[in-house]
């Protein structure tokens, strides 16, 4: 091993998740940035481990915002942006489509070259969490001013727009499991949680019940037919390897895929720049969020501190080999491979390396204890030819995993060990912490995911 509409839609009330009126919050996900909040707080520049390396992803992250815009017909553009949403579609015009609008740039593109293609687009918008206090927040998703921005975009695009008040769910199902993975000694992805609930569970219901085919939304992924024949499509990487998203997406599932549509999934963000701006949108140079939409200011302490207060209990610093070296203030404040904000003196570089929560200790040690050779998996979600994660493992499927989204996968394999999924590395990785997502692609077509799960632990290498 090496290291490495049909019928006219009218007015209703919002309440409780119900349909309502736009006058209520962006499908950038905000965990595109990745979810290194857990660091924000200990300004982690390398070789902190905690955040990721650099790779393609990171070089080219936000390029969009920097590069000038070529020169195009406007015309050609949006004639070709239109085929590429009726390719990605594949339904005839005039079929009813629910848009995801979030009033970012990506949902409200996509909800406006639907309706240029010809589709009968009705637009919603999840109020997530409370609108008194986002209103005024900028750069973040969901937030009081993007449920504006979507109203006025459907206006402008000239599509029936409702706001579902999901605050209630989102709370529960996003932010307080957020917490709790926290106080587990865990590195949430709440976006991913997003997405696997509110987003493609709660909001596919909706969809269908207005009486759609299918629901579009922005994400930066895309999902195709086999070229090899079969009637179950396939959830691939996105064109555009600065946006690709398929990380956040793993979860979901074979019926949840078979409703979903993805239209940009095969452009760039300098394209839908441009084609924003060609339509007259206004959010034509809206900046993508950056933040996770619930955490302001990026002080994720703030929130867990509120709603379970337990998190700040100090505790001790102890070295692996078993030397008690402080004292810490809260097993929230850390996360796996996080070397800044450590407040210890000692003669060589130290790394977090885990985080025992019933004990409220946070375990450090030398960055080789980071290398990981194997690690197990819950939540699993299976998109290959078996019929779930178990019994690809089963088989001993070879796989490339991803541990965290600006990381390139790498090789490896699954194996079933009493029951559990569990992958096993070609070559070592560093820093995966649990928590996070493993994200399982084809190693013979490395666009395609197969699924993945959630990380429950890992095994350390032997060295």
């Amino acid at each position: 091993m090496v290291q490495r509409p049909r019928e006219s839609l009218g007015p209703h009330r919002t309440c409780g998740g119900q349909i309502g009126p736009a006058n209520k919050s962006r499908d950038e996900d905000p965990c595109e940035w990745e979810h290194g909040v857990r660091s924000s707080v200990t300004t982690p520049p390398s070789p902190d481990l905690a955040k990721p390396r650099p790779t393609r992803y990171i070089a080219a992250m936000d390029a969009d915002l920097l590069t000038p815009a070529a020169t195009h017909d406007p015309d050609a553009l949006i004639v070709r942006a239109v085929e590429q949403v009726r390719a990605a579609v594949g339904l005839p015009a005039g079929t009813r489509i629910v848009a995801a609008m979030s009033g970012g740039v990506d949902s409200t593109v996509t909800a406006a070259l639907l309706a240029r293609a010809g589709y009968d687009v009705v637009g919603v918008t999840l109020q997530l969490y409370d609108h008194g206090a986002a209103v005024s927040r900028k750069g973040a998703c969901c937030a009081g001013q993007d449920i504006l921005d979507a109203r006025m975009a459907a206006e402008r695009i000239g599509i029936p727009h409702y706001v579902l008040d999901y605050e209630s769910r989102f709370r529960e199902q996003v932010i307080e499991d957020f917490a709790d993975a926290y106080l587990r000694g865990e590195t949430p992805i709440p976006c991913v949680r997003c997405n696997q609930t509110v987003k493609f569970r709660d909001l596919l219901d909706v969809a269908r019940d207005l009486g759609a085919e299918a629901m579009a939304t922005g994400h930066y992924v895309q999902r195709a037919m086999p070229a090899s024949g079969g009637n179950r499509p396939q959830l691939r990487r996105a064109a555009d390897p600065a946006k690709d998203q398929s990380y956040f997406l793993f979860a979901t599932t074979p019926e949840q895929l078979d409703f979903l549509r993805f239209p940009l999934g095969g452009m760039d963000k300098p394209t839908v720049r441009l084609v924003a701006a060609e339509l007259g949108l206004a959010i034509a140079d809206k900046p993508d969020s950056q933040d996770i939409c619930f955490v302001p200011e990026g002080k994720y302490t703030t929130v867990i501190d509120k709603i379970r207060p337990q998190g700040a209990l100090p505790g001790d610093m102890v070295h692996m080999d078993g030397r008690v070296l402080g004292r810490h203030e809260g097993v929230t404040r850390y996360t796996i491979g996080q070397r800044r904000g450590l407040n210890i003196a000692v003669g060589d570089p130290l790394f977090v390396v885990k985080i025992d929560a019933d004990r409220r200790q946070v375990i450090v040690g030398p960055r080789e204890a980071l290398l990981t050779q194997a690690l197990s998996l819950k939540e699993g979600n299976w998109l290959g030819a078996e019929d779930s994660l178990e019994a690809a493992a089963a088989n001993g499927a070879p796989v490339l995993a991803r541990v965290r989204s600006t990381r390139e996968p790498v090789p490896g394999r699954l194996a079933l060990v009493d029951n559990e999924p569990r992958l096993v590395f070609d070559v070592l990785e560093e820093g995966v912490a649990p928590g996070q997502a493993c994200v399982l692609y084809d190693p013979a077509d490395p666009e395609r995911v197969l699924g993945g799960g959630f990380i429950v632990a890992t095994e350390r290498a032997a060295l």
